[in-house]
This record gives structure tokens, sequence and C-alpha cells, in this order.
């Protein structure tokens, strides 16, 4: 009888106070109203009440151990205004997603830099302005960063190089200028994914990136990039996807010694000159291929894949022939 009563004290305890039933951190959760409360309630963070565990919110979720929170990611509904800095105060935050949230405004706060145990920070398809910040370079636990599609603008910060686990950058869709930096090529992380696409960056692209074995994807289009980019090829590299469309490079095509673990290369509108280098017929995975819109000459060398693409991935240079495009006079 004595156990009865005693269940029922306890549920009734709980019932009255149910913070005492609660996994969520406190500090956590007053670190969220805080930040629902800076985006003035919006709908999306309904779910965040006081009254209710913060670990079963909508947007977040706790480490099944410690119970602090360890995500935040809002990618539905709609968030206004600037990015508030209490986001700063979530020490224990391990993703920071806020995805097309079109009416995200300011400059990325400096309390993102508190944020210790952060591996992955994705602020992309918002109306986010101002620069990138060098800070970010203080995230040591970083693996990727996507800051696509937003309205940043100015050089690229040479300090994200020393994020020493960081494979994967998206920077493209913004309005970065300047040079892509020289330290670029001093990325650790394995499998480096690369996309600084669709700014408007200038100068050559440095050679130090031809340092680094071991990218997979290397998108640099839609720049005003010049010079040779022969550094980032060789028989030594690991790299499987380039696009350098769209920009001003200048080289000489038939002197370039691709990867045969190229599946994806474009290179149309540029001023490319030469000819179609033999080394491309022992591309066995070569999936996509254009050159159009460039100064090359000379037979398209025969084997491989080259005769399965499309004159379309040929035309609109100085004096290409053979098959797939007009035989050779």
């Amino acid at each position: 009888m004595a156990s009865v009563i005693l269940s029922l004290l306890f549920f009734t305890t709980l019932l009255l106070h149910p913070a005492l039933s609660e996994l969520c951190n406190q500090n956590d959760k007053r670190v969220l109203l805080q930040i629902k409360k800076a985006f003035n309630d919006p709908y999306v963070l309904t779910s965040w009440h006081e009254d209710t565990d913060c670990c079963e919110w909508y947007c977040v979720e706790c480490d099944s151990k410690t119970h602090r929170i360890t995500s935040l990611s809002v990618i539905a509904g709609s968030l206004s205004g600037p990015i508030p800095p209490q986001v700063g105060d979530l020490p224990y935050l391990e993703n920071l997603d806020l995805h097309k949230q079109v009416n995200l405004t300011g400059p990325i706060p400096p309390a993102i830099a508190k944020l210790k145990r952060l591996k992955s920070l994705r602020l992309d398809w918002t109306s986010l302005s101002g620069s990138v910040p060098g800070f970010l370079s203080q995230l040591t636990s970083l693996t990727s960063l996507d800051l696509s599609f937003n309205k940043l603008a100015g050089p690229i910060p040479a300090s994200l190089s020393k994020l020493p686990k960081l494979n994967y950058l998206r920077l493209d869709r913004n309005k970065l200028t300047g040079p892509i930096p020289d330290s670029f090529g001093e990325f650790k992380g394995a499998r480096f994914y690369l996309v600084l696409s669709h700014n408007q960056l200038s100068g050559k692209i440095p050679a130090s990136l031809g340092i680094k074995k071991d990218f997979a994807n290397i998108d640099l289009s839609w720049n005003k990039l010049e010079g040779d980019p022969k550094a980032l090829f060789g028989s030594d590299k690991k790299v499987e996807y380039v696009d350098l469309s769209r920009n001003l490079l200048e080289f000489d095509m038939s002197k370039v010694d691709f990867p045969k673990s190229l599946t994806w290369l474009d290179v149309n509108h540029n001023k490319i000159t030469g000819s179609l280098p033999v080394g491309l017929t022992a591309l066995n995975d070569l999936q996509f291929l254009n050159v159009t819109y460039n100064r090359l000459c000379g037979k398209i060398p025969v084997g491989g894949k080259l005769q399965r693409f499309e004159g379309t991935s040929y035309f609109h240079n100085l004096c290409l022939c053979g098959a797939p495009l007009q035989r050779c006079k």
C-alpha cells in the first residue's frame, strides 16, 4: 500500500512540476526560447513551448546520453531577420542548418565562432550579406561549410584553409571578388569537395591547388579566372569532377595530362588552344564532356568514349574535326 501511495505522489509531482521530468538541459531550453523570440515567434517554431521538453521540439535534436542540444535545423517554414547571437550559446551544437530561409538577413554573426563542437554549418539560399567571415576558421571541428546562394561579397578569407577537418566547401552563387587564396591547396580533408562557381573571382587559379592530390570535385565556373589550370590535373590526381567553364582561361589543352578518375569535364567558353590530347581516350569513366566555345583545332582522337558524345560537346571551336563532328579535310 505504501508503494502505491509513493507512486501516486511521484506522478502527481511530475504533473505539477513537468520540468522535473524533462530530459532537455534547462540552459539550452532558455537559449532556444530566446532564439524563438528574436525571430518573432515564427510558426515553424510553434512547438517550442516552455511547458514542454525541448528535446521533443521540432527542428532540434538532443544527444541521447547528455540530452544537450546537438542540432538546430530549420529547412521549412520561414525565419525573418538576422541570425540571433544567442545561437552561439548552444555549446554542444554540432549541426546548424538554416536552409532556404530567404528572409534571413544581415551578416553571419561572430557568436557562431563560439560553437567549438560544430561539424556542419549550412546557411544557404538566404539573403545573408556582408563578407565570408574569417572567424569561421576558429571552428576547428568543422567538416562541412555551405554558404551558397546568398548575397555575400568581398574576398574569400585565406584562413579557411586552417580548418583541419574540412572536406566540403561551397561558396557558390554569391558576389565574391578577388583571387582564390593560395592557401587553398593546404586543406587537409580527404576527397575534398570545392565549389566557388557563379561569383566574380579573378586572377589566376593558384598553382598551389595542384599540391592537393585528392580533390573529388572542383567547380570554379562562371567567374573571371585567367591563366593555366593544368596544375589541377595530372596522372597522380584523384579528381572526378572538374568544371572550369565560363572563365577567361587560356592554355594549350594538348599538354594536359588528365587523371583516369575523371568522370566530368566542362571547360566551355574559355580561350583554350591546341588540340584534344589522346589521353582523353583512356578515361573509361568519363560521363560528361564539354569543350565548346574555345579555340581548339585538329582531329578528335578516336577511342574511349569520345565518339559517344554528341557534336554539341565539341562545336564552336576553331577547327576541331572528326567524329562526331564533320570529317577532317
